[in-house]
């Protein structure tokens, strides 16, 4: 079932199914978006992500259908993150005591993508997750972030940039042996 017809059972049925349907559909894509945020803070963009869903399905009348419903959730990520920002006075501090012995691969590649992220200003953190992470168009991240589009063409080309810079200088150096 596509997410309109989802999203009319919720809102003319009040079908709490169709609603889980949609939270189990977009559930991962928006904590991952959150943890990017959030650079890796994962209580925090899981609380985060639970608010998303909750006030989602309280404000579901007003979704007007002018974007997807994942650009209207991500929007609504984003102003929970600067609003939670906004609060606690947020700062991130990178915490070895987020990498667990047992980590696989995959999940230590996203603990260094995470470190790399908290770089970035907010701004360029979240146009890079929206824009690679997330796959969204300029256009969208406009919508989601209400930044113009230069804005998000230069915070997506200096968050690149710096990104590449990090890598950069984070590998060994080759020594020439005479």
């Amino acid at each position: 079932m596509n997410d309109q017809a989802l999203i009319a059972r919720v809102l003319l049925d009040n079908d709490q199914h169709a609603f889980a349907s949609l939270v189990r559909k977009y559930q991962h894509p928006i904590r991952h978006f959150l943890r990017r945020l959030t650079s890796g803070d994962h209580s925090l963009a899981d609380d985060l992500a639970q608010e998303v869903f909750l006030a989602a399905y309280t404000k579901m009348q007003s979704f007007r259908a002018e974007s997807s419903f994942g650009t209207w959730l991500h929007s609504i990520a984003y102003r929970m993150f600067l609003n939670d920002r906004r609060k606690a006075h947020y700062t991130r501090e990178v915490s070895s005591e987020l990498v667990e012995p047992s980590t696989t691969h995959n999940a230590e590649q996203d603990i260094l993508v995470e470190r790399l992220m908290s770089h970035l200003s907010v701004g360029e953190r979240t146009c890079v997750t929206l824009a690679y992470s997330v796959g969204m168009s300029h256009q969208e991240i406009v919508e989601i972030t209400g930044m113009p589009l230069g804005t998000v063409k230069s915070h997506i080309n200096r968050g690149k940039q710096k990104l590449v810079e990090l890598v950069n200088s984070n590998q060994p150096q080759k020594r020439s042996s005479l």
